[in-house]
């Protein structure tokens, strides 16, 4: 099975240490668009943007992006509770025409209780993945080409639908990662793709196993990804000296001020990230080959996969017998690491290199009238 594996935009900062400014790089939309333009050549499927206060918008980062890339997929955040679904649909399928096909979409419906409160989302953990339900049940129908009714706990709309479809039928796909049962059950009945941060495979199989079996149990089938930083090199001995040296400036106090911040959140997916090293950093290969320093000052994906180029891509290939098919690899700085993933990494696998999307027809309308209707040509008789 040919792997696709996606890179990362630091739109929250980059540098060359974690948890300090020593080495740090200013990220501005010249540099984006290296790291973007860098993607694109070297073949990587796509780009997470991630999201949130303290990241650049992730929608405006990809339209920004797509006309100086060609074959580069954008996976954009979705955040229920701060927009209507039928206003995200409308977005999606904007971001989908303009970008001829390459908008994919990530279901994000946790973070930090402050953040969460500073943009006016007040709701438990349960009652979020009721909300993120209800919400991408609307998106999907009213993408997909419904006039969509319906009436929930905290969604409600009426006679919701699109004029402008987008380009991927029958909708673009829809990603999310969740570790909690009701995250699970979200994904077996709505995603099309399940991401996990990278834990050791043993537990990335359990969760793949639990996911596939509640997808089935409606009749669906379920794809996978990981999310994963790496550190690549030409030996294995130069790739753990490189690991070390990224956390060469983190001292204890950061460190327990990092794990103390993250513990806020009712996230079960960080909370299973921090216990891989529990803020202790003399037990950080938890796994042959995977990392856990990144975890001690990072939020969210915390492991990284160290090697040369054929040991990452032995233990790429040890996710990818257990069903993960789409891999997003990241690493500091995130332009350099690129190029050391396409050189180093990427002549090791079986690599699934997108197309270019060729032009397609557009059909011509003229202005919308009344908010609803297309004006229709007149035949000449």
């Amino acid at each position: 099975m040919s792997l696709s594996v996606f890179w990362f935009l630091p739109t929250h900062g980059d540098g060359h240490y974690l948890g300090t400014s020593e080495g740090a790089r200013p990220v501005d939309h010249g540099y984006l668009q290296q790291i973007a333009q860098a993607a694109d050549r070297l073949g990587f499927g796509g780009v997470l943007i991630p999201t949130g206060r303290s990241c650049e918008d992730a929608w405006l980062v990809a339209a920004s992006l797509i006309p100086v890339t060609q074959r580069l997929r954008f996976l954009v955040a979705l955040r229920p509770g701060v927009i209507s679904p039928t206003q995200a649909a409308r977005q999606a399928a904007t971001l989908d025409r303009l970008s001829n096909g390459r908008a994919l979409f990530n279901l994000v419906t946790g973070g930090d209780p402050e953040e969460l409160a500073g943009d006016g989302v007040f709701l438990d953990h349960h009652e979020r993945y009721v909300e993120s339900a209800e919400f991408t049940r609307v998106w999907r129908r009213v993408l997909e080409g419904e006039t969509v009714d319906y009436e929930g706990k905290y969604v409600n709309v009426r006679g919701a639908r699109l004029l402008f479809d987008p380009v991927q039928q029958p909708r673009p796909p829809l990603w999310f990662g969740g570790s909690s049962e009701p995250a699970q059950a979200l994904a077996a009945e709505q995603v099309d793709v399940y991401l996990t941060w990278g834990e050791p495979p043993a537990l990335v199989k359990e969760k793949i196993e639990q996911v596939r079996a509640k997808a089935e149990a409606q009749g669906r089938k379920v794809r996978f990804g990981i999310r994963l930083h790496v550190i690549v090199r030409e030996t294995n001995e130069e790739a753990w000296r490189a690991a070390d040296r990224l956390i060469a400036h983190l001292d204890d106090a950061t460190i327990a001020k990092a794990q103390a911040a993250f513990a806020r959140t009712d996230s079960v997916g960080q909370q299973r990230m921090a216990a891989l090293h529990s803020g202790r950093r003399d037990q950080l290969e938890i796994s042959p080959n995977l990392w856990a320093g990144v975890g001690l000052v990072r939020g969210g994906a915390g492991t990284a996969l160290v090697g040369d180029g054929p040991t990452v891509a032995a233990r790429m290939q040890e996710y990818a017998d257990l069903g993960i098919e789409t891999f997003i690899l990241s690493g500091y700085p995130h332009l350099e690491e690129a190029y050391r993933v396409g050189e180093l990494l990427f002549p090791h696998l079986d690599l699934e290199v997108p197309q270019i999307p060729q032009p397609r027809s557009v059909k011509a309308f003229g202005e919308t009238v009344a908010n609803d209707f297309r004006p229709q040509k007149v035949s000449q008789s």
